[in-house]
């Protein structure tokens, strides 16, 4: 089912029920979301979003620097609520009896999904298609009133009932959606209890849900989840790239200001526009900031905001980096290292097939805590960007600069093809001048097959000019291809050679309790572990040197702009500052509180070997 469409029967059921059912709605911090205006989805602009993102960092990569969607955007253009607690808990490898219990639905065994359409009718949408010549707001209003005869009007068990499978559609279909037809249920035990669900902080694990679809496929043309919040987080952050109509300013939550702006080209070409847009934006827009007015929801969501902190959707547990976005905050940005991906291990992407009961509130302990704490502020006391630029160029190079010396390329190219057109129409009109013309130059003191001649020569040597910007370009585009395919072979080796550097370190651990404890029947053992250790050690340096080898390998290919900004003194500057930090923040994790400085590595994630199979999906 279509995003528009799932958004229109939520709102529907949302509307038919009685007042004091969306009195209780309100009350969980779910009605923000029923005020903003149904918005077109942009394929284009969620698709360009999708292919700066990157999943080691879980931030966007542009060529300014990174940017990341924040606690405070949620809070602010959706009017989710950020703060309480984690959305955390028990996943099931079967929800049958829980929905039998809770909702009066079936689930299939060994299943957390229930069809859709046994939930929708059940809500009273019997007839949720649109018939020919309606109108959106007269297929809302119909289908809200065709609801209203089947929901319940007073208070007790069957409103809690109609209220709870409201939620699980609410959740299930729009808020954290997934691909194809059924409704997954996996929130079911947190609702419960009804009293307790505006107690959690669901804003929180729609970002961690977001952070997850953008991490999905690039040839996924949406996004999961509620897709105005991305669409309207670039309308605020990226303001030159004119994908939307503010027109309805100062209503809040800020998603009900904006309309998607309408586009009539071709898919294909309005992502090309896009990306190249991306490539030449003129300067990086910080947040500006926003008046409170009208929001009571941001008083107790603001200590929230400026913070890195591990977000929470039960099984999904994923970094908000925001120390790696200090720029777009408006501060300097301090030297910082960068995620990693065996550090930042990504879920699977699938609801079926959860293979055990799992308390995530046990697994993810630590990154519960981070939460409860509030995680680290972020803030800044570096007077110059330059480190973290030189690093960043160093990390991604073609992929956010790849439109340096290729568009240059493209540019000379164009410019000498529309030089060969205009001379070879300036050739055709002299062939075709005859007589007439000829007399004419003659009298002037010109011979038109001189000037046909030196025409035709002009023709030839455009043309072979273009012959050979199109080969540079063709070259360019072979030496981006070959940096990007050495960065993907030392991103695999540097995982293989920090793993090979832990088993060493496991290795050399064991051995030395084995000279300790060992009775004198363990000599072998220690010889074995000793001859083990040594080739761990030759491999872990092999491919150490296999790295290095890559990385001025690439360095020769680079693009000029990456390269001529990363000097070694300042890759020197930076590795030396980032050792330094992470002392600094080792020493942290020993002490309480939190003093405040610089944003600081997060936690490891939490250990997924159990019921790791679900996470988020696009729609």
């Amino acid at each position: 089912m279509r995003a528009r469409v799932s958004w229109t029967l939520v709102l529907a059921a949302f509307l038919a029920f009685p007042p004091f059912q969306r009195e209780r709605v309100e009350e969980m911090g779910f009605g923000q979301i029923s005020r903003i205006e149904r918005m077109r989805v942009d394929p284009a602009l969620t698709q360009a979003l999708r292919s700066r993102w990157d999943k080691e960092a879980s931030a966007f990569a542009f060529p300014w620097g990174h940017m990341i969607p924040s606690l405070e955007d949620v809070s602010r253009i959706i009017g989710l609520r950020v703060h309480g607690r984690a959305v955390s808990g028990y996943t099931y490898p079967c929800y049958h009896d829980l929905a039998e219990r809770l909702l009066d639905l079936p689930v299939e065994r060994r299943s957390s999904l229930v069809p859709r359409v046994a939930l929708q009718e059940s809500l009273g949408l019997f007839e949720a298609g649109k018939n020919a010549g309606e109108s959106e707001d007269e297929y809302l209003e119909r289908l809200a009133r065709v609801s209203r005869r089947e929901l319940a009007s007073e208070p007790g068990p069957q409103a809690d009932l109609d209220l709870r499978r409201f939620l699980v559609l609410f959740l299930g279909r729009l808020l954290f959606a997934t691909r194809g037809d059924a409704v997954h249920c996996r929130f079911l035990p947190l609702l419960a209890d009804l009293g307790e669900v505006g107690g959690y902080a669901w804003g929180a694990a729609f970002l961690a849900h977001q952070f997850d679809g953008l991490g999905a496929s690039e040839r996924q043309t949406s996004t999961s989840g509620f897709y105005p919040f991305l669409q309207v987080w670039a309308y605020l952050h990226l303001p030159a790239l004119r994908r939307g109509d503010l027109t309805r300013p100062g209503l809040v939550p800020i998603a009900r200001r904006w309309d998607s702006r309408r586009d009539t080209r071709h898919l294909a070409d309005q992502l090309e526009r896009l990306q190249e847009a991306i490539d030449s934006y003129p300067y990086l827009d910080p947040y500006l900031g926003e008046g409170d007015e009208g929001q009571p929801w941001l008083v107790q969501a603001r200590p929230y905001f400026g913070r890195s902190v591990w977000l929470h959707a039960l099984n999904l547990v994923l970094p908000l980096n925001l120390f790696l976005t200090q720029r777009s905050l408006g501060l300097r940005q301090s030297v910082v290292e960068f995620p990693v991906r065996d550090r930042f291990h990504r879920p699977g992407r699938s609801f079926r097939g959860l293979h055990d009961t799992t308390d995530w509130r046990e697994r993810a302990r630590e990154q519960i805590k981070n939460w409860e704490r509030k995680g680290k502020g972020v803030r800044s006391d570096a007077t110059t960007d330059d480190a973290y630029l030189q690093a960043y160029a160093l990390k991604y190079g073609g992929k956010v600069y790849k439109s340096a010396r290729h568009q240059s390329a493209v540019q000379d190219r164009e410019a000498a093809q529309r030089q060969t057109t205009e001379l070879q129409s300036e050739l055709e009109r002299v062939r075709g001048t005859g007589a007439g013309g000829a007399s004419s130059s003659q009298s002037a003191g010109g011979s038109p097959s001189l000037m046909e001649a030196r025409l035709a020569g002009a023709v030839l040597r455009a043309e072979e000019a273009q012959r050979h910007l199109e080969e540079r370009e063709r070259d360019l585009e072979l030496a981006h291809e070959q940096a990007m395919t050495l960065q993907s072979e030392r991103d695999q080796l540097r995982v293989q050679a920090e793993a090979t550097e832990s088993q060493v370190a496991e290795m050399t651990w064991e051995l030395a309790t084995l000279r300790v404890q060992r009775p004198s029947g363990d000599q072998e053992e220690v010889i074995r572990l000793r001859a083990e250790l040594l080739a761990q050690q030759t491999l872990a340096r092999s491919l150490q040197q296999i790295v290095t080898d890559i990385g001025r390998s690439r360095s020769r290919s680079r693009s000029g702009v990456s390269v001529s900004r990363a000097t070694d003194a300042s890759v020197g500057q930076y590795l030396a500052g980032s050792s330094s930090r992470r002392r600094n923040e080792e020493e942290e994790r020993h002490r309480p509180g939190d003093d405040g400085r610089g944003g600081g590595e997060m936690l490891p994630p939490p250990d997924r070997r159990e019921g790791s199979g679900e996470s988020g999906g696009g729609q």
